[in-house]
C-alpha cells in the first residue's frame, strides 16, 4: 500500500483522482494539498468521500492539508493545480501561467518529497513534464506527463463504437503531443489481433473523420459540460495504480526524450513505455507509417518550441 499526494486537490481532477484512487483500494493514504484560502472545501472533499467510501467497506485514511511538509514519504506526488482550460482555449494557451505553477511545486516536491514519482496532468502535459523535470532535478523516468494515456482510451472507445466490439479486443496507441499534434498509430492498431486495415476494407470507417472526433473529444466535452472530469480522472488514477501495483504495463506517457524515438531528443512527449513501481521501466521503439512519422516529428517540434519559449519568458 503506498502514499499519494495530490496538488490541486480541489479542482475537477485533483478531487477525482482521490477518490477514484481510494476506491481502487491500493494506496493506504492520500493527502489533498490545497491552498490556504480552499482548505475547507478539502475538508469538505474529504468528510464526503468517506461517507461513499464506508458504503463500500474501504479504508483509506484522506488528509486535507496546506502544508507542504505532509508530502513527505509520498511514493507518488500528483501535479493536477494550475488554470484549466475553456471553451475556445487551446491546452498551449494555459502554457505560460500553468509553467509557473508547476516550476514552483517542482521544486517543493524535490524538498519534501524527493523520493517520489511525480506524475504531471496540468496543461499542456508535455511542456509541463519538461518544466517539472527540470525544477525537480528527478530521473527522467520519475517524471511522467498523462500524455496520450487518455487519448488512446478515447480512440480505443471511438473504433469499439464503431465496429460494435467489446473495447477489451481493441489494440491502438496515440503518440506525440496530447493535443493538436497527436498520432493515432491506425498503422499498428489491431481488433482481436488483427490488423484494422482488414477491418477497414470490410466497412466504411472514414479515417478523416475518426481523426478529427478524436483531437476534438476534449473540446466537445468542455463546450458542453464546461469541463472534462471522468475521462482523464481515471485515466491519471489508472496510471498511478499501475506504478503503485508494480504492473509492468504498457502506456502511453509523456516522458522526456533523448533519441529513443526517431532520434527525437530534448523535449517530452507521448510514448509507449512499461511502468513499474520505479515509473518508467523502458521506453518501447515503435514503428511507424511515413505519414505518422511526420507528424510525429511535427508535434516534436511544436512542444518543443513553446517549451523553449516559455522558459525563456519565465527566465527558468
Amino acid at each position: 500500500m503506498a502514499k499519494v499526494s495530490i496538488l490541486g486537490s480541489t479542482g475537477t481532477i485533483g478531487k477525482n483522482v482521490a477518490f477514484t484512487l481510494a476506491r481502487m483500494d491500493t494506496v493506504s493514504e492520500i493527502v489533498l494539498l490545497s491552498r490556504k484560502n480552499s482548505i475547507k472545501k478539502a475538508e469538505g472533499e474529504v468528510i464526503d468521500m468517506y461517507d461513499a467510501l464506508a458504503a463500500e467497506n474501504i479504508r483509506c485514511n484522506l488528509i486535507p492539508s496546506n502544508n507542504y511538509e505532509d508530502m513527505k514519504d509520498s511514493d507518488i506526488v500528483l501535479i493536477s493545480a494550475g488554470i484549466p482550460r475553456k471553451e475556445g482555449m487551446d491546452r498551449l494557451d494555459l502554457a505560460k501561467p500553468n509553467a509557473e505553477i508547476v516550476h514552483n511545486y517542482g521544486k517543493q516536491i524535490a524538498k519534501y518529497a524527493p523520493n517520489s514519482i511525480i506524475i504531471i496532468a496540468t496543461n499542456p502535459v508535455d511542456v509541463m513534464t519538461t518544466i517539472a523535470l527540470e525544477a525537480s532535478g528527478f530521473n527522467k523516468n520519475k517524471v511522467i506527463g498523462i500524455g496520450n494515456h487518455l487519448d488512446s482510451l478515447r480512440l480505443k472507445m471511438i473504433l469499439a463504437k464503431h465496429f460494435n466490439i467489446n473495447s477489451s479486443e481493441i489494440h491502438t496507441r496515440v503518440i506525440g503531443e496530447h493535443g493538436n499534434h497527436m498520432v493515432p498509430l491506425l498503422s499498428s492498431t489491431t481488433i482481436g489481433g488483427i490488423p484494422l486495415k482488414y477491418f477497414i476494407k470490410a466497412t466504411s470507417l472514414d479515417i478523416p473523420k475518426l481523426i478529427n472526433q478524436l483531437k476534438h473529444t476534449g473540446k466537445t466535452i468542455i463546450s458542453r459540460k464546461g469541463a472534462t472530469e471522468y475521462g482523464p480522472s481515471y485515466a491519471i488514477a489508472d496510471l498511478i495504480s499501475t506504478i503503485i501495483t508494480d504492473s509492468n504495463k504498457i502506456l502511453t506517457v509523456s516522458t522526456y526524450l533523448d533519441n529513443e524515438i526517431e532520434n527525437v531528443n530534448n523535449v517530452s512527449l507521448g510514448v509507449p513505455a512499461i511502468l513499474g513501481k520505479n515509473g518508467i521501466r523502458s521506453i518501447i521503439p515503435i514503428q511507424m507509417h511515413e505519414l505518422e512519422r511526420e507528424k510525429f516529428y511535427e508535434a516534436a517540434t511544436t512542444i518543443k518550441e513553446v517549451t523553449n519559449e516559455i522558459k525563456k519568458e519565465l527566465n527558468i
